[in-house]
């Protein structure tokens, strides 16, 4: 009898345990929902016959479990995203900065890259990117490949394009791109800038002090026993007087670093006024 693709909540127990024995992916913390809606995904779309296929596969094959683990993260992004965001940065948030005499941004979770080359993009036009280095890291390395290239599909510079308008650039934003066949290959100045790296937040320590860290749309996917064991790897990241910033529908309200931080604008930032 052929398996029905719905993977069942003890699987999803198992495979989970498996992956972190073998191959040191933890993802125990992240949501029972979204691991299982994504689980059941990939094993529908790969046409396993057997749930025992599926395991072996993930478990055996490393070419596979890449696939794996980029079925099981979450890679959805743009450039420029949430506009109003990017003009905070930009009015409020990187001036603040520019009295640093380096300084370093932690992207968290940065998927392909698109929020990597948009701060770049910040930075440059504020005068600052010259002493600046921004470490973009993810769980997944495949995507931090697409990142490093700096390609993008010349299909979507219309929509980035619009964002980049309307969070403030001033330039003509073909202007950090050049069209090569159906992708826009982004300036290498811009990524002289960048250090991509794989990291796990849920098993990786801090790596270095930063004066922003930004980790938008990753906290909704995991437990809030994670979420604040990831909150406190930032604030042990972040110096003091530094910017954290999360998505629109993330928080450290209720966590325990809440009370050394104060919100800042309508948006998703906060400072870290106490140490």
């Amino acid at each position: 009898m052929p398996y029905s693709g719905i993977i069942t909540d003890e699987q999803v127990e198992i495979l989970i345990n498996d992956v972190l024995e073998h191959h040191g992916y933890d993802f125990t913390g992240y949501s029972r929902a979204s691991l299982k809606r994504r689980l059941s995904r990939l094993y529908t779309l790969d046409k396993h016959v057997s749930f025992a296929e599926f395991r072996y596969k993930t478990l055996n094959d490393e070419v596979y479990f890449k696939h794996f683990v980029e079925g099981v993260t979450v890679n959805v992004t743009e450039m420029f995203r949430d506009p109003s965001f990017y003009q905070t940065l930009r009015r409020k948030i990187l001036p603040n900065l520019n009295t640093y005499p380096f300084i370093r941004i932690w992207l968290a979770g940065c998927s392909t890259g698109e929020e990597a080359y948009s701060m770049a993009i910040l930075l440059s036009e504020l005068n600052l990117l010259h002493k600046s280095l921004i470490y973009a890291t993810d769980i997944n390395p495949t995507v931090l490949e697409k990142a490093n290239a700096g390609m993008f599909p010349l299909s979507q510079m219309k929509s980035y394009s619009e964002n980049y308008i309307a969070a403030g650039g001033t330039k003509e934003f073909s202007s950090y791109y050049t069209a090569n066949y159906s992708l826009a290959k982004f300036d290498e100045e811009l990524k002289r800038k960048m250090i991509f790296s794989t990291h796990n937040l849920v098993s990786d320590r801090s790596f270095n002090e930063f004066q922003l860290i930004l980790c938008r749309n990753v906290l909704i996917y995991f437990d809030r026993h994670l979420q604040f064991r990831v909150l406190q790897l930032f604030d042990q990241s972040l110096e003091n007087l530094g910017y954290l910033a999360l998505g629109t529908k993330e928080t450290i309200d209720f966590s325990p670093i809440s009370p050394m931080y104060k919100r800042m604008e309508s948006e998703k930032i906060w400072r870290k006024v106490n140490t």
